[in-house]
């Protein structure tokens, strides 16, 4: 049960700190201004963190954004060893969260079947 704690804890703490880089502009680069961090899942042993996130547009806003997000995950994970107190920093790697757009298009079919 600890361990599961911990590892919740570690998550959440990641989730708040990449996107308070985001949103306070620590992360130059422009792609990345539009970014939203949705979630973050962490593997068992805390090595690997799967940061979801979003971004508003189209195919190449994702595109740009991830490109922008690979570029700055040197910089996020060395910010991350600084502020937080882990032994290991977990390696990011960055996935587009696509429930948002799942969620409105079963909305919109909802709403058509509806209107019937």
């Amino acid at each position: 049960m600890k361990g599961y704690r911990r590892s919740e804890r570690v998550r959440e703490v990641i989730k708040e700190e990449i996107s308070f880089l985001i949103v306070k502009g620590e992360i130059k680069d422009p792609r990345v201004r539009a970014v939203t961090i949705t979630g973050v899942e962490m593997s068992e042993d805390l090595r690997m963190a799967k940061v979801y996130f979003t971004v508003h547009g189209g195919q190449e806003e994702r595109k740009r954004a991830m490109e922008g997000l690979g570029r700055a995950a040197g910089f996020i994970k060395r910010t991350l060893g600084k502020r937080l107190r882990l032994k290991r920093v977990p390696d990011l790697s960055f996935t587009f969260d696509d429930s948002l757009e799942y969620g409105d298009r079963i909305e919109e079919l909802l709403k058509r079947i509806r209107e019937g």
